[in-house]
Protein backbone atom coordinates (compact mmCIF):
# COMPACT_ATOMS: atom_id res chain seq x y z
CA UNK A 1 0.00 0.00 0.00
CA UNK A 2 2.98 2.14 0.95
CA UNK A 3 3.91 1.71 -3.16
CA UNK A 4 0.81 4.11 -3.90
CA UNK A 5 2.37 7.07 -2.40
CA UNK A 6 6.22 6.69 -3.59
CA UNK A 7 7.31 9.60 -5.46
CA UNK A 8 10.13 7.15 -6.31
CA UNK A 9 12.20 8.38 -9.57
CA UNK A 10 9.08 11.08 -9.93
CA UNK A 11 10.20 14.70 -11.03
CA UNK A 12 8.36 17.59 -9.70
CA UNK A 13 8.48 21.35 -9.80
CA UNK A 14 7.15 23.62 -6.75
CA UNK A 15 6.98 27.53 -8.30
CA UNK A 16 7.32 29.22 -5.52
CA UNK A 17 8.69 26.19 -3.59
CA UNK A 18 11.58 28.38 -1.86
CA UNK A 19 9.08 29.59 1.00
CA UNK A 20 5.66 28.49 2.57
CA UNK A 21 3.29 26.12 1.76
CA UNK A 22 5.56 26.01 -1.59
CA UNK A 23 8.53 25.16 0.72
CA UNK A 24 6.41 22.12 2.60
CA UNK A 25 5.64 20.63 -0.19
CA UNK A 26 8.70 20.57 -1.73
CA UNK A 27 10.01 18.82 1.32
CA UNK A 28 6.56 15.95 1.59
CA UNK A 29 7.94 15.45 -2.00
CA UNK A 30 11.70 14.82 -0.95
CA UNK A 31 10.57 12.93 1.95
CA UNK A 32 8.69 9.98 -0.45
CA UNK A 33 11.83 9.96 -2.87
CA UNK A 34 11.13 12.73 -5.46
CA UNK A 35 13.87 14.81 -7.00
CA UNK A 36 13.05 18.47 -6.43
CA UNK A 37 13.21 21.34 -8.37
CA UNK A 38 12.23 24.82 -6.68
CA UNK A 39 11.35 27.45 -9.19
CA UNK A 40 11.30 30.67 -8.20
CA UNK A 41 13.02 34.66 -8.24
CA UNK A 42 14.54 34.98 -5.14
CA UNK A 43 18.22 32.66 -5.52
CA UNK A 44 19.60 33.09 -1.72
CA UNK A 45 16.47 31.50 -0.56
CA UNK A 46 16.40 28.85 -3.18
CA UNK A 47 19.54 27.72 -2.10
CA UNK A 48 19.14 27.77 1.61
CA UNK A 49 16.12 25.27 1.20
CA UNK A 50 17.74 23.13 -1.69
CA UNK A 51 20.85 22.40 1.01
CA UNK A 52 18.33 21.79 3.58
CA UNK A 53 16.56 18.72 1.05
CA UNK A 54 19.07 17.69 -0.12
CA UNK A 55 20.97 17.55 3.23
CA UNK A 56 18.13 16.17 5.07
CA UNK A 57 15.94 14.04 2.89
CA UNK A 58 19.06 13.26 0.60
CA UNK A 59 16.83 14.12 -2.60
CA UNK A 60 18.60 15.72 -6.24
CA UNK A 61 17.95 19.54 -6.05
CA UNK A 62 17.56 22.17 -8.92
CA UNK A 63 17.23 25.34 -8.22
CA UNK A 64 16.40 27.14 -11.22
CA UNK A 65 15.55 31.11 -10.98
CA UNK A 66 12.51 32.35 -13.10
CA UNK A 67 10.08 35.16 -13.25
CA UNK A 68 6.72 33.13 -13.63
CA UNK A 69 5.37 36.01 -14.98
CA UNK A 70 7.75 35.62 -17.78
CA UNK A 71 7.13 32.95 -20.28
CA UNK A 72 10.15 33.21 -22.18
CA UNK A 73 11.89 32.43 -18.37
CA UNK A 74 9.23 29.68 -17.72
CA UNK A 75 10.58 27.82 -21.27
CA UNK A 76 13.63 28.42 -20.27
CA UNK A 77 13.01 26.75 -17.02
CA UNK A 78 11.49 23.71 -18.22
CA UNK A 79 14.42 23.34 -20.49
CA UNK A 80 16.87 23.01 -17.74
CA UNK A 81 14.62 20.81 -15.25
CA UNK A 82 14.83 18.08 -18.78
CA UNK A 83 18.24 18.63 -19.81
CA UNK A 84 18.78 17.58 -15.50
CA UNK A 85 16.61 15.28 -15.42
CA UNK A 86 14.98 13.72 -18.78
CA UNK A 87 11.68 14.04 -17.40
CA UNK A 88 8.63 15.92 -15.69
CA UNK A 89 6.02 14.24 -13.90
CA UNK A 90 4.69 16.66 -11.12
CA UNK A 91 3.79 20.27 -11.61
CA UNK A 92 2.67 22.43 -8.89
CA UNK A 93 1.62 26.08 -9.53
CA UNK A 94 1.97 27.86 -6.01
CA UNK A 95 3.67 30.84 -6.65
CA UNK A 96 1.51 33.83 -5.52
CA UNK A 97 1.28 37.29 -4.14
CA UNK A 98 -1.75 39.42 -3.09
CA UNK A 99 -1.89 43.22 -2.59
CA UNK A 100 -4.83 44.57 -0.19
CA UNK A 101 -6.71 47.36 -1.13
CA UNK A 102 -10.36 47.80 -1.52
CA UNK A 103 -11.68 47.44 -5.32
CA UNK A 104 -11.43 51.37 -6.10
CA UNK A 105 -8.41 51.59 -5.16
CA UNK A 106 -6.45 49.44 -7.25
CA UNK A 107 -4.34 50.56 -10.26
CA UNK A 108 -4.53 48.48 -13.68
CA UNK A 109 -0.53 47.77 -13.05
CA UNK A 110 -1.31 46.43 -9.46
CA UNK A 111 -4.34 44.30 -11.09
CA UNK A 112 -1.95 42.77 -13.87
CA UNK A 113 1.25 41.88 -11.33
CA UNK A 114 -1.50 39.56 -8.95
CA UNK A 115 -3.44 38.00 -11.86
CA UNK A 116 0.22 37.22 -14.23
CA UNK A 117 1.67 36.13 -10.83
CA UNK A 118 -1.22 33.87 -9.03
CA UNK A 119 -2.92 32.83 -12.31
CA UNK A 120 -1.57 33.72 -15.69
CA UNK A 121 1.58 31.54 -14.42
CA UNK A 122 -0.31 28.29 -13.65
CA UNK A 123 -1.45 28.10 -17.26
CA UNK A 124 1.81 28.87 -18.81
CA UNK A 125 3.76 26.43 -16.68
CA UNK A 126 0.91 24.60 -17.18
CA UNK A 127 1.20 24.43 -21.00
CA UNK A 128 5.22 24.27 -20.71
CA UNK A 129 5.28 20.96 -19.04
CA UNK A 130 2.19 19.84 -21.35
CA UNK A 131 4.64 18.15 -24.01
CA UNK A 132 6.92 16.28 -21.29
CA UNK A 133 4.56 14.64 -19.38
CA UNK A 134 2.41 13.48 -22.85
CA UNK A 135 5.45 12.00 -24.21
CA UNK A 136 5.62 10.15 -20.61
CA UNK A 137 1.91 9.19 -20.63
CA UNK A 138 1.24 10.62 -17.74
CA UNK A 139 1.61 13.88 -14.78
CA UNK A 140 0.17 15.34 -11.94
CA UNK A 141 -0.40 18.99 -12.02
CA UNK A 142 -1.22 20.58 -8.52
CA UNK A 143 -2.70 24.17 -8.31
CA UNK A 144 -2.54 26.13 -5.12
CA UNK A 145 -5.82 27.79 -4.77
CA UNK A 146 -6.91 29.23 -2.07
CA UNK A 147 -10.43 30.13 0.10
CA UNK A 148 -10.36 33.00 -1.87
CA UNK A 149 -11.56 30.97 -4.45
CA UNK A 150 -14.69 30.27 -3.20
CA UNK A 151 -14.97 32.78 -0.74
CA UNK A 152 -15.55 36.64 -1.13
CA UNK A 153 -13.40 39.70 0.27
CA UNK A 154 -13.82 43.15 -0.03
CA UNK A 155 -9.75 43.86 -0.32
CA UNK A 156 -9.32 41.01 -2.32
CA UNK A 157 -10.94 41.31 -5.57
CA UNK A 158 -7.40 40.14 -7.61
CA UNK A 159 -6.20 37.85 -5.75
CA UNK A 160 -9.50 36.45 -5.15
CA UNK A 161 -10.11 36.61 -9.01
CA UNK A 162 -6.86 34.69 -9.54
CA UNK A 163 -7.26 32.34 -7.24
CA UNK A 164 -10.73 31.69 -8.33
CA UNK A 165 -9.44 30.94 -12.05
CA UNK A 166 -6.86 28.81 -10.60
CA UNK A 167 -9.82 26.71 -9.81
CA UNK A 168 -11.68 26.60 -13.40
CA UNK A 169 -8.32 27.00 -15.46
CA UNK A 170 -7.88 23.18 -13.29
CA UNK A 171 -11.11 21.80 -14.08
CA UNK A 172 -10.43 22.77 -18.01
CA UNK A 173 -6.94 21.25 -17.92
CA UNK A 174 -8.31 18.26 -16.16
CA UNK A 175 -10.78 17.16 -18.77
CA UNK A 176 -8.85 18.41 -21.89
CA UNK A 177 -5.71 16.42 -20.71
CA UNK A 178 -7.45 13.60 -19.24
CA UNK A 179 -7.15 11.17 -22.29
CA UNK A 180 -3.25 12.30 -21.95
CA UNK A 181 -3.53 10.41 -18.58
CA UNK A 182 -2.48 13.99 -16.93
CA UNK A 183 -4.71 14.44 -13.62
CA UNK A 184 -5.11 18.03 -12.82
CA UNK A 185 -6.21 18.86 -9.21
CA UNK A 186 -6.44 21.89 -7.11
CA UNK A 187 -5.45 22.12 -3.03
CA UNK A 188 -7.06 25.28 -1.41
CA UNK A 189 -5.20 25.97 1.93
CA UNK A 190 -7.37 27.77 4.61
CA UNK A 191 -6.01 30.16 6.63
CA UNK A 192 -1.95 28.89 6.88
CA UNK A 193 1.02 30.82 9.01
CA UNK A 194 3.19 32.05 6.47
CA UNK A 195 5.01 34.69 5.05
CA UNK A 196 2.13 35.72 2.41
CA UNK A 197 -0.75 35.62 5.33
CA UNK A 198 1.56 37.59 8.18
CA UNK A 199 1.57 40.07 5.73
CA UNK A 200 -1.83 40.67 5.60
CA UNK A 201 -2.64 40.61 9.19
CA UNK A 202 0.31 43.23 9.83
CA UNK A 203 -1.95 45.46 7.41
CA UNK A 204 -4.83 45.22 9.10
CA UNK A 205 -5.63 46.99 12.56
CA UNK A 206 -5.93 44.74 15.47
CA UNK A 207 -4.61 42.08 13.64
CA UNK A 208 -4.46 39.95 17.14
CA UNK A 209 -8.12 40.26 17.05
CA UNK A 210 -8.14 39.18 13.52
CA UNK A 211 -5.78 35.90 14.20
CA UNK A 212 -7.98 34.89 17.33
CA UNK A 213 -10.99 35.37 15.27
CA UNK A 214 -10.26 33.52 12.17
CA UNK A 215 -8.87 30.60 14.84
CA UNK A 216 -12.36 30.38 16.29
CA UNK A 217 -14.07 30.62 13.17
CA UNK A 218 -12.01 27.62 12.03
CA UNK A 219 -13.66 24.03 13.54
CA UNK A 220 -10.41 22.58 14.74
CA UNK A 221 -9.40 25.85 16.37
CA UNK A 222 -6.65 26.84 15.31
CA UNK A 223 -4.37 28.30 12.12
CA UNK A 224 -2.67 25.91 9.45
CA UNK A 225 1.16 25.19 9.07
CA UNK A 226 2.71 25.12 5.79
CA UNK A 227 3.29 21.24 6.72
CA UNK A 228 -0.57 20.63 7.11
CA UNK A 229 -0.71 20.47 3.06
CA UNK A 230 1.99 17.98 2.60
CA UNK A 231 -0.52 15.20 3.10
CA UNK A 232 -2.95 16.06 0.46
CA UNK A 233 0.05 17.44 -2.17
CA UNK A 234 1.19 13.65 -1.57
CA UNK A 235 -1.85 12.31 -2.44
CA UNK A 236 -2.42 14.46 -5.97
CA UNK A 237 0.92 13.69 -6.44
CA UNK A 238 1.19 9.95 -6.57
CA UNK A 239 -0.60 6.87 -7.81
CA UNK A 240 -3.21 7.11 -5.22
CA UNK A 241 -4.83 9.62 -7.13
CA UNK A 242 -4.54 8.40 -10.52
CA UNK A 243 -8.77 8.24 -11.14
CA UNK A 244 -9.09 11.35 -9.34
CA UNK A 245 -9.10 14.29 -11.38
CA UNK A 246 -10.22 17.81 -11.54
CA UNK A 247 -11.02 18.33 -7.92
CA UNK A 248 -10.72 21.03 -5.14
CA UNK A 249 -9.45 20.09 -2.01
CA UNK A 250 -9.85 22.38 0.70
CA UNK A 251 -7.25 21.86 3.88
CA UNK A 252 -8.61 24.27 6.29
CA UNK A 253 -9.82 22.66 9.23
CA UNK A 254 -12.99 22.87 8.50
CA UNK A 255 -13.24 26.61 7.55
CA UNK A 256 -14.93 26.10 4.39
CA UNK A 257 -17.70 23.83 5.92
CA UNK A 258 -20.05 25.44 8.23
CA UNK A 259 -22.20 28.49 7.89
Amino acid sequence: MKDLFSLEGRVAIVTGGNSGIGRAIACGFAGMGADIVIAARNQTKTTEVSRHIEGTYHARVLGVKVDVRQERQIHEAVRQVLDAFGRIDILVNNAGTTIRKLPQDFTATEWDEVLDTNLKSAFLFSQAVYPAMKKARGGKIINIGSLASIFGGAKVAPYGASKGGMLLLMRSLAVAWAPDNIQVNAILPGWINTPLSLSVRKSESGSDLIESAIAKRTPMGRWGEPEDLQGAAIFLASRASDFVTGVALPVDGGYSAQI
